[in-house]
Formats: C-alpha cells, structure tokens, sequence
C-alpha cells in the first residue's frame, strides 16, 4: 500500500524537475563559446521555436536525456545537476549565419540536443533523419554530429 504514493511521488517530482529544466532552457542565450560566436551568434529559445540570428525555426521536443548521454556528447559528469533534451528541427543547409557559415555543411540540420547546467547552455545539432545515438562509442564516430555550442546567461 505504501509504496503506490512512494512511486506517485517520485514520478510526480521527475515530471515537476523535468518541465523546470525545459522552462529555464527558454529565453535569450548570448554566445561563448568560439563556435557560437562564430556561427550562430546569440540566440533565443521558445517553447516552439529557435531563433537564430534573427530567423526562427519551429522545434518539437522528443524526449529528456538520460545522465549517460549528457556525459557521452558533452563530457559533463553525470552526477553533476543539470539536464537536457532531444529536439526535432530542420534548418536547410542553405540557410547561412554569421559569416556566411552554415551549421552542418552542406546537409540539412534534423535535431538539436541541448544541455543546461547552471547559467550555461550547450548545444549539438545533428543532420541525419534518425535521432542521434547518444553513447561513449557513437559519438566519436558520428559523421552526424555538426558541432557543438556554448551559450552562458
């Protein structure tokens, strides 16, 4: 009997921890990173949108990540707090930023997976029409991944 409230807590407490992070997430971004500087420039985040240099393009949030695969694509400690989430996008690789710099070469941009600890937000964005495998031995052999991004308030 005792352990159906336990586990309704629990989940409750994950949904409340999960949404705080997705709200945080949203709001303007000023770039810190060489990368981010260099490409996108700062940047904003809405419950539906990205915005970059001033263009937005509509995202849709798939899922949360799972401590292993925030540590596998953004070497961050897993038992550090902070979370991140998989979103689905598409930015033409036609679309041009700051310096006539596009965001994953000549493919087009499907996912942006992000990551918030503290004041600091990092960003991959991924082409390929499959949602990108997050793991230690994928990652260094992605030919999807496009770069990563740092982004600090």
């Amino acid at each position: 009997m005792r352990r159906v409230p336990l586990l309704t807590t629990f989940a409750a407490s994950l949904l409340i921890c999960t949404i705080t992070v997705a709200a945080q997430e949203k709001g303007y971004w000023p770039a810190t990173s060489n990368t981010a500087r260099s490409i996108t420039g700062d940047i904003s985040l809405t419950d539906q949108k990205l915005v970059i240099n001033f263009v937005g393009f509509t995202i849709a949030h798939i899922r949360a990540l799972e401590k292993p695969e925030v540590a596998a694509l953004f070497d961050a400690d897993s038992n550090e707090p902070g979370a991140g989430s998989i979103y689905r996008l598409n930015i033409p690789a036609s679309r041009k930023f700051l310096h006539k710099n596009s965001l994953c070469g000549g493919e087009d941009t499907q996912w942006m997976v992000t990551y918030l600890a503290g004041r600091t937000l990092r960003i991959a964005f991924f082409s390929g029409q499959k949602a990108p495998l997050l793991t230690l031995e994928a990652i260094p052999n992605s030919t999807d991944l496009c770069g990563t991004f740092t982004y600090t308030r």
